[in-house]
């Protein structure tokens, strides 16, 4: 029997950096717009970069690249440029992770920025219907102070903020170092998600939900080293936002036949894909289900539930994710009558 065709389904993707969307034809583009040295001169030593043994070496070169974005202009840009090619893989709503410290050190003004994004997402859903929030993602390598500054600048952009994130290098910052600031993001009435459990081990993901009480868990695979904590997950009904040609690049997984997504789907982990840095881990939300569908042997069933947790796992309203979710059916309907009829 034909394996359930992805393209075809509707989607949401939870776990996307907005720094780490920039194509290389557009990083070479701002870069000489905004006159920024970097280290390419061609889109294929950009590529050819993106070969990475650990999360750190990875870091290195996102950093670098994130320097070409200067302008209201450019942040515009690279927004809808992400959302229009989520568009083409049928994500309906995108939450995206956007890191203001990066670009606060060097100078950005916050309403620079975020006024920029806003254009962007505001102008997708005009053109596309795609709908999209930011999740505000605090650098776990600096100072947890800087976090309060970030809550506070972001106070005129509450409508389009979705929650308080945490990236960055995991080793050595474990999420108990941003209790407080979490707990204030909660207070003023914003969800909370962490990165944890991807280059950090299990320890690291029961502290992202036991301190700073997350809604959902970015990444989060290394839960699997705890089978108490598995089953903690399962019964809260967190959600993972799991990226797996990520989790190869960065070496979590030795290639995606060892990946322990499906392994968790089958624990009644509520798993989501996602495709994180999609230029730089060779994918976007597409290519990571069809790498699962054949590398993991997920199941169309599997697949089908994986795409459900994406809306359902959402920080939408109830209402939208009815919608979103009778799309999806509808579609799931249509392949399985188009599959009878071959």
């Amino acid at each position: 029997m034909t394996m359930i065709d992805v393209s075809r389904l509707p989607k949401a993707e939870l776990h996307v950096h907005l720094e780490g969307s920039l194509e290389p034809e557009m990083l070479l583009e701002l870069a000489a717009r905004n006159g920024v040295d970097i280290p390419f001169h061609s889109e294929e030593e950009a590529r050819a970069a993106c070969h990475f043994t650990d999360l750190q070496s990875f870091l290195n070169l996102y950093y670098a690249g994130l320097r070409v974005l200067r302008t209201p202009r450019d942040f515009a840009e690279v927004t809808h440029a992400y959302l229009t090619r989520a568009h083409a893989d049928r994500v309906r709503h995108a939450e995206i992770y956007f890191s203001p410290q990066g670009h606060l050190r060097r100078g950005i003004a916050f309403a620079d920025m975020m006024e920029g994004v806003i254009e962007g997402m505001t102008a997708a859903r005009a053109d596309m219907g795609i709908s999209s929030g930011l999740i505000l993602g605090l650098q776990r390598q600096y100072a947890e102070d800087e976090g309060f500054e970030v809550l506070d600048l972001a106070r005129p952009y509450r409508q389009h903020v979705l929650a308080l994130g945490l990236g960055g290098p995991e080793i050595g910052n474990p999420p108990g170092k941003f209790t407080r600031v979490f707990a204030e993001a909660r207070r003023r009435g914003w969800h909370t998600v962490a990165h944890a459990g991807e280059e950090g081990d299990a320890g690291y993901v029961r502290q992202a939900m036991d301190l700073l009480h997350v809604d959902r868990i970015d990444h989060g695979v290394r839960c699997a080293e705890d089978p108490a904590l598995v089953r903690t997950i399962s019964e809260r009904g967190i959600t993972l936002t799991v990226c797996p040609l990520s989790n190869v690049c960065l070496r979590v997984f030795p290639d995606i036949a060892a990946h322990n997504l499906g392994t968790l789907l089958r624990a009644g982990v509520k798993v989501t894909i996602n495709s994180d840095d999609p230029p730089y881990f060779g994918g976007y939300i597409d290519d990571n289900f069809r790498a699962c569908q054949t590398g993991i042997g997920l199941s169309d069933a599997d697949i089908i539930t994986v795409a459900r947790n994406g809306f359902t796992g959402s920080f939408l309203p109830a209402e939208e994710v009815a919608v979103h979710l009778a799309e999806l059916d509808g579609a799931v309907r249509e392949w399985q009558a188009g599959a009878m009829d071959a």
